[in-house]
């Protein structure tokens, strides 16, 4: 049975709230301790100060009549009781006294605490998508974040969740025959899947893996299933966005012999260029271009179906948007390359990835450049999979441009610098544009959330989807849902808002862990 906080409290009644909220200014008080505190925050003690003479203006109404004036169990007394528990003004510390006990915020509470998702508006993106897709680095996009590229990034982020639960679902492939066709549960309908994609490892576990745990199944399995090709066939979807979508889904490691790649970190040069400074991960590549018993590689069959796609729709306006999250973000930059290298005539292509690794040097961050592929990085500051792998040099120096002018006068510097960029086979850099956003700002989340929450795909999104500036990092509408949020990472959430999602009784259905 649903329970729930009662909307149909009446707003007429509020004065029946407001001097109890007065009632918390006794001596005892703990709004009063922390005000008093030297440890506060500036901000939070100015907050706080401010919120004492807000209370100290309120009717000085004896609480007690008014509690025995209430005591039959009304609405009111029950919704007060519930008002003071939640304590909303530690949610939203915006709010007046007023406001916090409006049953208005309860309900969003309520929502943000559901399943239903309730998202951003969605504009008509018009004549301006390639500036969203990235023509101009998102320059003037990001900081403050524009609302139509917030709505864009959570929503090919949903593509990769999306590749997460099919994989999740069936994870097993067959090593005697072809896999049978996917279906996929796409976020939307307006796209359709026309391709499977998957990835094989080059190596294989030793035999004493197999001695010690015979039983492992999937786990084990030299290829699996990787992610999706999409493409939009919705008539107002592609007039809203301006131009026909082509998406290109990819999840993270799931196998052992994917995480056994992703420890094979040695940069390697890529067999198709002609320059030998330029290097990518020797395991990224390996799923990227190993083909398995029955299935292609990841890059052969990406190029195949992009080639079919923009042929299929030659003449209308198209766009290229590769999306992934950890090993799939890895995998996304070299699955750009692999297309602008091998399909004629590339329409405009974006990689937008989630906590993703390094995955090259700087020859083929120059590589990218080079060929316009536009790379958006979101990056969660608390993120370790996106400090590595590898050692890295030139990041260091773009941090400080004074710096580097200065040593780069000096011709003995840049002939070292030189040489241990070309050859170090550890000097790893980022590629693109970064979104940084920050698990510590979050109001929901708490401020030492582990490791595994710093990297959850989910995570991610709630991040993303509450980030407003750098100055404001998180905004007080944001509008995701925080109900799978809580089923992956309930240990990592305030307690606050576990109790509250169990005292709603709110439905839950078994979540798959993401990983990198």
């Amino acid at each position: 049975m649903h329970t729930g906080i009662n909307s149909t409290l009446p707003a007429p009644n509020m004065h029946v709230f407001l001097p109890r909220r007065a009632s918390f200014m006794c001596n005892n008080s703990t709004l009063n301790l922390v005000v008093s505190s030297s440890a506060a925050p500036s901000s939070t003690r100015q907050h706080l100060s401010n919120l004492e003479k807000l209370l100290q203006k309120t009717n000085q109404t004896d609480p007690e009549g008014v509690v025995k004036g209430c005591s039959n169990g009304s609405v009111e007394t029950k919704g007060k009781v519930l008002l003071e528990r939640l304590n909303l003004s530690r949610i939203w510390p915006e709010m007046s006294a007023a406001d916090d006990m409006s049953p208005r915020n309860l309900n969003r509470l309520q929502r943000l605490l559901s399943k239903t998702m309730e998202y951003s508006p969605r504009n008509n993106l018009g004549s301006r998508w390639r500036e969203y897709h990235g023509c101009y680095d998102w320059s003037g996009l990001l900081d403050p974040l524009d609302e139509n590229l917030r709505r864009e990034v959570v929503r090919y982020g949903e593509f990769v969740q999306a590749a997460y639960h099919c994989f999740h679902s069936n994870p097993a492939m067959s090593a005697d025959e072809a896999p049978l066709p996917r279906h996929v549960s796409l976020p939307e309908r307006s796209y359709k899947v026309t391709k499977s994609l998957y990835a094989t490892s080059s190596v294989g576990l030793p035999q004493w893996v197999d001695d010690v745990a015979p039983n492992l199944g999937w786990m084990t399995q030299q290829s699996s299933w990787m992610g999706f090709v999409a493409v939009c066939d919705d008539k107002r979807e592609i007039q809203r966005m301006g131009r026909r979508d082509i998406v290109i889904a990819l999840r993270g490691t799931a196998t052992c012999l994917e995480w056994t790649e992703n420890f094979r970190a040695q940069l390697v040069e890529i067999s198709e260029s002609d320059d030998p400074t330029q290097k990518v991960g020797c395991g990224f590549l390996s799923l990227h271009k190993t083909p398995g018993a029955h299935v292609p590689s990841l890059a052969e069959s990406v190029v195949d179906e992009v080639q079919r796609l923009t042929e299929m729709y030659e003449g209308e306006n198209l766009s290229i948007t590769i999306t992934g999250h950890s090993l799939g973000a890895a995998l996304s930059l070299l699955v750009a390359d692999e297309i602008s290298s091998c399909a004629p005539q590339v329409p405009p292509m974006a990689v937008f990835s989630f906590g993703g690794p390094r995955v090259g040097n700087k020859g083929f961050a120059d590589r990218l450049n080079e060929k316009n592929i536009k790379v958006l990085r979101i990056v969660n500051n608390q993120d370790l999979i996106t400090k590595v792998p590898g050692v890295f040099i030139d990041e260091r120096l773009k941090q400080d441009p004074n710096k580097l002018e200065e040593e780069q006068r000096n011709e003995s510097f840049a002939r070292v610098f030189n040489m241990l960029e070309n050859n170090n086979p550890w000097a790893y850099t980022h590629v693109g544009t970064e979104l940084k956003v920050d698990t510590k700002m979050s109001p929901y989340l708490k401020p030492n959330a582990d490791v595994a929450c710093c990297h959850d795909l989910e995570a991610y999104l709630h991040l993303v989807d509450g980030f407003l500036s750098m100055e404001c990092p998180f905004r007080s509408n944001a509008k995701r849902s925080l109900a799978k949020l809580i089923d992956n990472q309930k240990s990592n959430v305030k307690q606050l808002y576990t109790d509250e999602a169990l005292s709603l009784n709110l439905e839950r259905k078994d979540s798959f862990s993401i990983s990198m």
